[in-house]
Order: C-alpha cells, then structure tokens, then sequence
C-alpha cells in the first residue's frame, strides 16, 4: 500500500477527536486521541495525544492497523450550558452566564482575552483565543466550588493589543459592577505579556475600591499538559472572595509546585519569564499573600509596610461611597531605554513626535551617557517632563552618587526612587490625562499613591 493508499486509509476509517488503538509494524501498541494535522505539517504521519496529555507524532509507513476505541470527537464538543445571552454593541462582543446559584460568595469574571481564554487552534497547531464565557468555564468548573460566578466577555484580544483604550474599558466596567454593589470581588482574566501595564492603570485609576479585583493569566492554555489556566483561576477566585484586603492584585503560581499560588501588588509585579509558569515575582517587595492548597495565607510584615484598604463590610450593605481618580489615560509618554551606542539624537526625534512626558530606564543608579545631556536639557527647555528609572530588576535609582547624575538632576531630570519603569510609563499616562499642572504632575510622580515606590527594599 502506498503512502497516499495509508493516508486514505486513515482519514476515512478514523475521525478527529476518537480514542484509538493504533498497532505499528513491530507490534507496538499506542492508544491515544487522534488529533487533526497542524496546517503546514507534512502529511506522512498523524499525531495521537496520550493519556498524559502529549502529543506524538507517529509515521504512516509505521502503522499495520488501528482500532477504534471510543468515538467522543473534539472537533465538533460543544458546550451544554444554556440561558446564555448574547448581546453585541460598542464592537465589544459580549455574554453574560450564571454559573451557579449557590449560597456562596458572589465573584465577576471579565474575560479580555489572552493565554487562559485560549486553547490550541489544531488547525495551524497554535493558540486561538476562545470567544464565549462558557468555554473558559467549561475549561475550569471547579471554579463553582469556591463562589457563585457570574461571567462576561469584554474583550478578546492578546494583551499586546490592551493598551489605554482598553484599560478605560475594563476601568469603567469595574465602576459599573461595583456600583451595582453585588460582588465580593471582581477578576479579570488577561494575557499575560502585558497584565503588569495594565494592573497599574487599575491600579492609579481604582485606588479606593472597596473590594479586590484580582488579575490573573496564565502561561499554557488550559487543553496543553501542565496547563496553570485551573489553578491560576481557583486562586484568582479564593483572593477575590476571601481576602481581606481591597485593591489590585495579580494572582499567578508562585514556584514549581501545582498548588502554591502568589498574590501580587499591582503596581511592583514583572513577567520575568516568557513561558515559565512562575514567571512573575514581586519587585522589591514580597506578595501579599501565598494560596496554597486552597488557603490564602497572609504576608503580615509585607501588609504591615506597605499601603493597603481593607475590604469594606459597609459595601456589601451598599452604603460605601468611593472616589474614583480618573480613568482617562494620555498615551504621549515614551519609554526610552539606554543602551551603550545609543544615539543621542533619538531624544529629538522623540519629542518632535509630540511626547510630552520621557521616562529613562537608566543603567544602575540611574545613569545615561554624558553626551545625551545637551539633548535631555534641550527636550526640558521645551517642556517636557523626564523622569529616570532603572533597567536594575531590585533597588532604587540614587543619582547623587556619581558626576552623571548629578549633571543629569541640575538639568532638571527627576528620579523616581525604585518604581518599575512600566509603572512609571502608566503613571505618567494617567497623570498627563487626568493632571493639568507640570507641577502638579511632578509632585505626584514622586509620591507613593499606590504601593508603586516602597519604602523598604529588604521584604523578600
């Protein structure tokens, strides 16, 4: 039989999504699910997902037979949750599900998009987002066991596409379920590349809240091995409804182990790693809170140091009052990291493009070569504001140290102690939006208003 012949075999007596036994040419047995070919692969071999969840990619001139075991067929599983109300306006699509109706805390979960929302597309081999509410629960169900759920999609997008725009969005949803003052707790399901930019713009924008609101991602869609989607999630949920504290907070897994979650301050949390599922750590300062087995446990030296609301009791009676600070943002703040060979004639170009507000990441103690000075004291001749953050991971920028700082801070250039430069870029968007005075702007920059700058560097 030829290879097409064996290719044809398989296709017509074999369909996508069953349980097979396929026997090879020297008697080995593999059982597994039949899993459609990526796009661009070759098409001399199939691929069977196993029992441990990988997949294996098997030859075709390697197979003597295969026997159907079951017939369960992903290609074409559908939910079987019903009542489901689909409405469609602003280009925002949108559904909103109940998930249980039992005498439980009450939780909000806003999908934006992103690696948790996602599963793998077995048409390409790569990851789709998944665009209705109850495919992300059907995902993780468990969710149920800890809090009455309500659901809704807002966006749909990988965070590299969640900027200001989509920060007023999620901003003025928040403002509008909170108002409705029905949830212990409100999270946000979010890509994970850029949920630390958008935890800060919650976080300026949301500073007196009376309740959590708890960002979480994860690293692998919920349908690859070693996913972190359900456990991310639970945790997510635990926070939301059990801790004792309001504010913005990211929830993701803390180390190796499957069941130890952090829960992260919103304004001095980074992505250190691009597919680890502990890629997130606390900058300077340790989490709030570590979930483990299902239990929050309270980091009472970090609470004890640092800027936080309690959760409000009053809310739930729904007689709290709360300011909200603006949730407008002005995206002409440029990012500008130093390297060596860096042209100082950059700096021009970036205030000819209309930016009003630089924030450097300097090396170390917050340092830039000596002939970007001229260009800096020009840009703040002409207004603009430049603020210096360091490209360090731990401690604060320090510009009396040594001859270049100090020429950089007679010309005018403000540190901004050890706030994360992605902090600082949020910062000043929101500021510049929401702040018409220079001098207003600047005072605020320095102040800590959201746990952004710590005043303790030891807490780890």
């Amino acid at each position: 039989m030829s290879k097409d012949d064996n290719v044809g075999f398989i296709v017509k007596n074999t369909k996508t999504g069953e349980v097979i036994n396929v026997v090879l040419t020297d008697e080995t047995v593999v059982t597994g699910r039949l899993m459609p070919g990526y796009e661009y692969g070759k098409k001399d071999h199939i691929v069977i997902k196993l029992n441990n969840g990988y997949n294996i990619g098997i030859k075709i001139e390697r197979i003597k037979s295969i026997h159907l075991i079951s017939s369960t067929n992903l290609e074409n599983k559908t939910s079987s949750y019903k009542n489901v109300k689909y409405v469609n306006g602003n280009n925002h699509f949108s559904n909103t599900i109940r998930l249980t109706d039992s005498d439980q805390p009450k939780i909000l979960l806003l999908s934006t998009g992103g690696t948790i929302a996602s599963k793998i597309d077995y048409r390409t081999g790569g990851v789709t987002s998944v665009l209705s509410a109850q495919d992300l629960y059907s995902s993780v169900p468990e969710i149920s066991d800890y809090a009455k759920i309500d659901t809704e999609i807002l966006i749909n997008e990988y965070s590299e596409n969640i900027g200001p725009n989509e920060w007023n969005i999620i901003i003025n949803k928040i403002i509008e379920k909170i108002n409705l003052g029905m949830y212990q707790g409100i999270i946000i399901s979010h890509g994970t590349d850029t949920m630390s930019y958008t935890a800060s713009a919650l976080s300026f924008a949301l500073q007196n809240i009376p309740i959590p609101v708890i960002l979480v991602g994860a690293q692998r869609s919920s349908d690859r091995p070693s996913s972190d989607a359900s456990s991310n999630l639970i945790g997510a949920v635990i926070c939301a409804s059990r801790l004792d504290y309001s504010g913005v907070f990211i929830v993701m897994h803390s180390g190796l182990s499957d069941d130890v979650l952090a829960c992260h301050i919103g304004t001095r949390v980074r992505k250190n790693h691009t597919s680890k599922r502990d890629a997130f750590r606390s900058i300077d300062v340790s989490p709030v809170a570590t979930i483990k087995k299902n239990q929050i446990y309270l980091n009472h030296e970090v609470v004890s140091n640092i800027i936080l609301k309690k959760r409000s009791v009053e809310y739930e009676k729904g007689k709290v009052k709360y300011q909200i600070f603006g949730s407008r943002f002005d995206n002409r703040v440029f990012l500008l990291k130093y390297y060596p060979g860096f042209n100082p004639m950059l700096i021009e170009y970036v205030v000819s493009q209309g930016n009003k507000i630089v924030i450097i990441e300097g090396t170390g103690l917050g340092h830039i070569n000596k002939n970007c000075i001229s260009y800096l004291k020009k840009a703040i001749d002409l207004g603009v504001l430049v603020f210096m953050t360091s490209q360090c991971i731990w401690g604060r920028t320090n510009m009396n140290v040594y001859d270049t700082g100090r020429d950089l801070l007679k010309i005018g250039v403000i540190p901004l102690s050890n706030m994360l430069s992605e902090t600082a870029v949020v910062k000043a968007m929101w500021l510049l939006a929401n702040e018409s005075n220079y001098t207003s702007i600047i005072k605020i920059m320095q102040e800590n208003i959201s746990n952004e700058i710590i005043p303790i560097s030891h807490i780890l």
